[in-house]
């Protein structure tokens, strides 16, 4: 009952943590307080570099200390993060939130999964995967909504607002129930943390499951985030189009509560070959196409085969690991793929100075590599 529990805790702090109510004026708030446009991107790269440093060791620390205890600290870390960013004004005070933002993704990272996972079982993981995302979506639409309809030009106050949201959700934290029945003499040592990191390594079958999603991850990331935009002026389509289509796409994010009925009803590695598949025809779409409605429905399905994914390869990632240190596993995992994904973004980012279309046909390409690593990923086929 307590494991169940777990579940409905950490549904609600997926909403409120997804509450961003500046989310849709994020960069504006940051020139508006005295930022230029390099001093976020410098600000942003100083933080993705910080939390890769962090990764490892937070994974080791969460299998020592706990899951419940590390949820705490971080979600405690993020609310205090929010206040900063309310507050912020000129580098420092932005630079300062996002140190704190990496110590808070990386602390996360593995453990909300490893929660889950304890707490419905293998089996239930996907489910719970996916409506965690798809809450963190509502609670976004939520929020911009309040934003677009109450706030107005106060962006301020949609900081404030966020910092709230964010307290509510570590108030929340603390219901949480340990899941790690390790007494304190079997908590892991550094010997067993650095065999854990060795045998993650070793692991081919679960190497491959990492690097295809992360190469699916990335794919979506890329085309729905940048180069959508690229691709829809390309199409000739007027900025309220744009914005319309954008809203679109973040409401795809939602379609992630089905992933599991449908990995059920399809099977986990037929399914997963199915979004691959789809998510490489509409890159080829998008090379070929200067269409506005063909150009939007090749991005909507990216998003969408991308939202359906991510609770599968976390489920699958999950029933490959045999560990019991499950957070250090899974931040050897993230890490990796975070890894993966730098490389790609950085092709992708050239290509796309080039020639649009290139772009779009790396993004096949990665997708059909995604698709041949996931065939020979044996968790899939256990499954």
């Amino acid at each position: 009952m307590n494991m169940r529990r777990n579940l409905k805790v950490l549904y609600a702090i997926s909403f409120f943590q997804g509450m961003v109510f500046y989310a849709s004026v994020a960069t504006l708030y940051r020139q508006a307080a005295g930022l230029s446009v390099f001093d976020i991107t410098l600000i942003e790269s100083a933080s993705f570099a910080l939390s890769l440093a962090l990764e490892l060791p937070w994974g080791v620390l969460a299998d020592r200390i706990g899951y419940r205890r590390t949820m705490i600290a971080c979600n405690a870390l993020f609310f205090l993060s929010k206040l900063v960013f309310w507050r912020a004004s000129g580098f420092g005070g932005f630079l300062a939130e996002r140190a704190l933002l990496a110590v808070v993704t990386s602390g996360l990272s593995g453990v909300d999964e490893s929660l889950i996972v304890a707490s419905c079982g293998e089996e239930d993981a996907q489910r719970a995967f996916g409506l965690c995302a798809s809450l963190g979506t509502a609670g976004l639409l939520c929020s911009t909504a309040v934003y677009a309809l109450l706030i107005g030009d106060d962006m301020r106050l949609s900081a404030l607002l966020t910092a709230v949201s964010y307290g509510v959700a570590a108030l929340l934290t603390p219901l949480l129930r340990e899941t790690r029945a390790a007494s304190p003499g079997e908590r892991p040592s550094l010997r067993r943390s650095l065999g854990v990191l060795r045998d993650t390594l070793r692991d081919r079958e679960l190497l491959r499951c990492v690097a295809a999603f992360a190469l699916l991850g990335e794919v979506q990331q890329i085309v729905t985030v940048f180069l959508n935009q690229l691709q829809y002026a390309r199409a000739g389509m007027p900025p309220r189009l744009i914005s319309a289509a954008y809203l679109l796409t973040t409401l795809a994010a939602l379609t992630s509560a089905f992933s599991a009925s449908l990995t059920q009803l399809l099977h986990p590695r037929r399914f997963g070959t199915l979004l691959f598949g789809l998510s490489a025809l509409c890159c080829l779409l998008l090379a070929a196409t200067r269409g506005a409605a063909l150009s939007v429905a090749g991005v909507l399905t990216i998003a969408v085969c991308g939202s359906l994914a991510a609770p599968l390869g976390a489920s699958l990632q999950n029933r490959a690991i045999t560990t019991s240190d499950r957070a250090t596993a899974l931040s050897m995992c993230a890490l990796l793929g975070d890894l993966l994904g730098v490389g790609a973004n950085l092709l992708f980012g050239r290509l796309a100075d080039l020639d649009l279309r290139a772009a779009m046909l790396l993004g096949a390409a990665f997708c059909l590599l995604g698709m041949l690593a996931l065939r020979r990923c044996a968790a899939g086929k256990r499954a």
